[in-house]
């Protein structure tokens, strides 16, 4: 009965297996293997588990050994992190792969207090900005925003140390599970607030200020790509807009270009498109239409 398989299979995996090409312990023609996607997810959840203990699903970390496991799992993502750090690098074509990961890894841990401190800033920031928020713990285990932010907090960190891929992956399962898409490569500062989150978009060369709010929708993004005499986009410039300190911006807004700059103190009306820089203090809103209210009892019948 599977005769008609067998007779398939061998040749269809010659074809689509790696190991035709390269080594067996390899999964590209590049003769290494990439960074697991369901490994750097499991760690960005083992920070998780530290920033937030006894959250999402993990238990709290108590009784007369608690700095000995907290060390451990500190521990264990450390070297989980560093295996997936040195295959990206090696991937990357980086002689110095294992090396330059442990820098990358060290680095990263001892930023860790200064991101948790940060992180504060954004769930009281979350607490302060919502009347419906009745605690700091509920907004911990309850809005998407602090899932997004916490992921962009490390994807940065490991963005700003050269990291490939790691970064991303990061940054796209946070977008999978709350429909906020923030690149690693963005800037954000302390106090940052999203409410609502979905459909939020935040380009890789932004900047956002202190203690900034966004709603639903709002887009920080590109106005056009430039392109070199050959046609291919060039990267690595200017391309999303900066926010300022103690800016709004309401739903379904949209701000483009890497020369606009959203001044300090402004608020960003619903809907509101914008391609240039407003000064601080602004107030931009669109002109409200005047809604046609008509009695049921005269409208006509479909």
């Amino acid at each position: 009965m599977e005769d008609w398989l067998e007779q398939n299979l061998v040749p269809l995996a010659e074809r689509l297996s790696p190991c035709a090409h390269c080594v067996r312990e390899a999964n590209t023609e590049r003769d290494v293997n990439l960074p697991g996607a369901r490994a750097v997810i499991a760690v960005f959840k083992g920070f998780l588990s530290v920033f937030y203990p006894g959250c999402f699903g993990f238990g709290p970390i108590r009784g007369a050994d608690c700095m000995d496991r907290f060390r451990s799992r500190l521990r264990e993502l450390a070297h989980s992190l560093h295996d997936q750090c040195t295959r990206a690098y090696r991937y990357a074509g980086r002689a110095d792969a294992e090396g330059v990961s442990k820098e990358t890894v060290t680095g990263l841990l001892a930023s860790l207090p200064e991101i948790r401190d940060v992180l504060q800033q954004d769930i009281r920031a979350a607490y302060e900005g919502d009347p419906a928020a009745r605690s700091t713990m509920e907004v911990v285990m309850s809005y998407p925003a602090i899932i997004a932010i916490t992921a962009h907090r490390i994807a940065h960190e490991l963005y700003l140390r050269g990291v490939p891929l790691i970064p991303r992956i990061v940054s796209e399962y946070a977008h999978s599970k709350t429909g906020i898409d923030i690149h690693p490569g963005a800037k954000i500062g302390p106090g940052f607030f999203i409410d609502h989150g979905t459909g939020v978009v935040i380009g890789e060369t932004c900047s956002i200020g202190s203690h900034v709010k966004l709603y639903q929708g709002v887009t920080l993004g590109a106005l056009s790509f430039e392109k070199d005499e050959d046609g291919n986009l060039i990267k690595g410039i200017k391309r999303h807009p900066d926010v300022e300190d103690n800016v709004v911006i309401y739903a379904g807004a949209t701000i483009l270009g890497g020369k606009t700059v959203i001044g300090h103190d402004s608020v960003i009306g619903g809907n509101v498109w914008l391609i240039h820089s407003v000064p601080p203090h602004s107030k931009v809103y669109n002109r409200t239409p005047k809604p046609i209210i008509q009695s049921r009892r005269d409208a006509p019948l479909d």
